[in-house]
């Protein structure tokens, strides 16, 4: 492992004729890309901060709106597209959010390798990609093992949120939950009223209710007493 900022900032220069003025383009925010050299939990997350992992930032929408209605919390969001990952960090960045980081990974090894047993408060997960096709199910997100490691990595009495606007796939993932954990749940979500145009969890929950399509949402707690140890 190499120690890394947290955020890398990239700076453009224009070329200038000699005795020309040069100008700097402001300084852009990159995510910190941790796909091949993995941190250690211990420096991402502020110790004694409850934290809240999202899989699948995007573009950060639900890590700015958490972040900022819970200022004592610490959100760290994983996103494996890095012009997603840096559209997210340049958010909070702007935003001027401190207790909120997104970082471009792979979920699935994330999960298995640096995040310790029973050290999150919540795990989200909105609007994974389904992939039907056969020769890509292996790219789903949610599967038998990560669905086991965010039973893992909750504390007890700690949240599972799972949204989709397909159908097939929320009964899928829901059933994968029931048969592999022993999670409480699926609990029914209601649908909050947005008070403006971006209030929304995601900006795949605003294109979804602009368009009167469906949103289906679950929330899935481990229960208190449930404990679990790594490699569980």
């Amino acid at each position: 492992m190499t120690d890394q900022p947290l955020f890398a900032h990239r700076h453009s220069h224009s070329a200038a004729s000699p005795g020309a003025e040069s100008t700097v383009s402001p300084a852009r925010i990159v995510a910190r890309d941790v796909r091949r050299n993995l941190p250690t939990w211990e420096e991402l997350v502020p110790a004694g901060t409850p934290v809240e992992l999202e899989v699948g930032s995007g573009k950060g929408l639900f890590l700015q709106q958490a972040a900022g209605a819970n200022p004592h919390h610490f959100y760290l969001g994983l996103e494996l597209a890095a012009k997603f990952a840096n559209r997210a960090a340049q958010r909070l960045h702007r935003h001027g959010l401190s207790n909120a980081l997104v970082l471009c990974a792979d979920a699935r090894v994330f999960l298995n390798q640096v995040v310790p047993s029973a050290s999150v408060h919540a795990v989200h997960v909105y609007f994974p990609d389904p992939w039907w096709r056969n020769k890509h199910k292996k790219r789903r997100v949610l599967n038998e093992e990560s669905i086991q490691h965010i039973w893992r990595v909750l504390l007890p009495g700690g949240n599972f949120h799972f949204w989709t606007d397909v159908l097939d796939y929320y009964e899928h993932v829901c059933q994968m939950v029931i048969d592999q954990t022993a999670f409480a749940g699926p609990h029914f979500v209601p649908q909050r009223h947005a008070l403006h145009s971006m209030d929304y969890t995601t900006h795949f929950e605003r294109r979804a209710r602009q368009q009167n399509q469906p949103v289906y949402r679950a929330l899935f707690v481990k229960p208190a007493g449930e404990e679990t140890t790594d490699g569980a």
